[in-house]
């Protein structure tokens, strides 16, 4: 058995032990798996790039989708935490947008959100847990970030919603237009900046159609 198989075999995920290295072999760790990917990331890469033995790793992490999965919730709460300083209460709905459009769509559109999502579906039998992980610590963060500046907007009258959890889904949907459904298919793996440019325009034009004041 491979030492990478050592990592994924195994129909249970244990828990994380941390120690003083947690945070040495979580740097190192997420280098190689934004660079590589998570098939492409091995262990004896972590490893040196963590600057720990082997052993110290499978001591912190003795499955390669707990340490893969414990980087992507890390990975999502930095975005996320990102995401929120773009949001201006008081700035007008499509400044905001726009921004967090280009934050949501940036993220998503990456080689690692790439991952978390390949990760997400082919392992969502075994961990169903794993989607839910990573939903709760960056989306979702986002979605009520999103939907909050909707509901501040709408009271000063800039906005006209009725349901501000679908109008925040919307917005994300919207965002993800032609380029998403390119990306998981394999179509297209990068963008030109005018592509994305123009996908964020059209969803923040279509989204002060429907809920913008006249």
């Amino acid at each position: 058995m491979s030492s990478d198989a050592r990592l994924v075999d195994g129909a249970e995920m244990p828990q994380v032990r941390r120690g003083r290295k947690f945070d040495q072999v979580l740097a190192g760790a997420r280098d190689v798996f934004l660079a590589h990917g998570f098939e492409g990331a091995s262990v004896d890469d972590i490893a040196r790039a963590a600057g720990v033995s082997k052993a110290t790793l499978y001591s912190y992490f003795p499955d390669k989708r707990l340490l893969f999965s414990e980087v992507a919730s890390c990975e999502c709460c930095r975005q996320a935490d990102h995401a929120l300083t773009v949001i201006d209460a008081e700035a007008p709905p499509r400044e905001v947008l726009e921004k967090c459009g280009r934050q949501f769509l940036g993220f998503i559109l990456s080689e690692f959100g790439q991952s978390i999502f390949r990760i997400c579906v082919a392992e969502a039998d075994r961990f169903p847990d794993l989607g839910r992980q990573f939903y709760n610590s960056g989306p979702a963060v986002m979605h009520c970030a999103v939907r909050d500046y909707l509901q501040a907007a709408a009271a000063r009258g800039d906005l006209r919603i009725e349901d501000f959890d679908l109008a925040a889904d919307q917005f994300a949907e919207l965002c993800k237009a032609d380029l998403w459904t390119r990306m998981i298919f394999n179509v297209a793996t990068r963008f030109e900046p005018e592509e994305i440019d123009r996908v964020i325009r059209g969803a923040v034009d279509t989204f002060m159609a429907r809920y913008g004041v006249v």
